[in-house]
């Protein structure tokens, strides 16, 4: 899968020194210029600085809030996709058992192929010609099913049962390009711009306050940087839907990858209709 982001080109441990740099090299710069700006008899007061360094980290707050709110909802609609496709291809699969033969098995059979192709999806998700090849082939088979539904039509059956199938089948393809194109949902990179844009106005002006009340703020420092770096990286993580370690569970969807593999050998579902 290509980059579509800045920050995608670095590894996770990247983007903990990335910005561990960010706010130590701006809250020392920011000290630099506060020493440099005490010196001078008409130099803020500490009390003056506290209001603008209240806003700068109150308005860094808000966006490391949005930005992690942006990622969880995206976490929780590749999450709510993937429960939604597994029910529409299992209603679909149940739905079959109910079709003539040979329509009945054939689809049955070509839904357990297609169901191979998903479940493996997240395998494949970075390697743009395998993943554009799982899906053109779960385009074929949804083909190869549609032309089943075409047999329907020419045959003249007006059954609900055909109803019922087709309806299930029309989600099952909708929810194909839907979990697709949901692992392209990112943080634009313009909302990262301006969040380390804001990190770095914020820590110089911690670094300026430092500054003028000359005293020390390695260990102010240390502790901010450690926790906006944990929360950034928890933020990335959730973000990176194809290759974070924070990733919606497939258990659901090998579940039945092994339920149709088992009703391919003993027909057990349509007791369950």
């Amino acid at each position: 899968m290509e980059k579509e982001i800045w920050l995608d080109y670095f590894p996770m441990w990247g983007i903990f020194v990335l910005t561990i740099a960010v706010v130590m090299v701006s809250m020392r710069i920011g000290r630099y210029l506060g020493n440099r700006r005490r010196r001078k008899p008409d130099h803020e007061s500490e009390a003056s600085l506290g209001t603008i360094i209240g806003s700068t980290l109150g308005l860094l707050g808000f966006l490391i809030v949005f930005s992690f709110g942006l990622a969880a909802e995206r976490f929780q609609q590749r999450k709510q996709i993937l429960l939604d496709e597994i029910n529409a291809i299992g209603t679909t699969h149940l739905r079959a058992g109910l079709l003539a033969e040979p329509h009945k098995n054939e689809i049955r059979d070509l839904l357990k192929q297609y169901v191979d192709i998903r479940a493996n999806l997240p395998n494949i998700i970075m390697q743009s010609e395998k993943l554009e090849d799982a899906r053109n082939r779960s385009e074929e088979l949804q083909e190869e099913i549609w032309d089943h539904v075409e047999a329907f039509a020419k045959a003249a059956r007006d059954s609900e049962m055909d109803a019922l199938f087709i309806e299930s089948l029309n989600k099952m393809i909708d929810l194909h390009t839907v979990r697709i194109t949901v692992f392209h949902y990112r943080i634009p990179t313009t909302i990262w711009a301006v969040l380390y844009f804001t990190t770095i106005v914020s820590m110089l002006t911690v670094g300026y306050q430092a500054g003028i009340s000359g005293k020390s703020s390695l260990k102010v420092g240390i502790v901010l940087a450690l926790i906006f770096t944990i929360v950034i990286m928890l933020i990335v993580d959730l973000d990176r839907a194809a290759s974070g370690s924070l990733q919606v569970s497939q258990k659901p969807m090998l579940e039945l990858q092994h339920k149709l593999k088992r009703v391919s050998e003993s027909e057990p579902w349509q007791k369950q209709q």
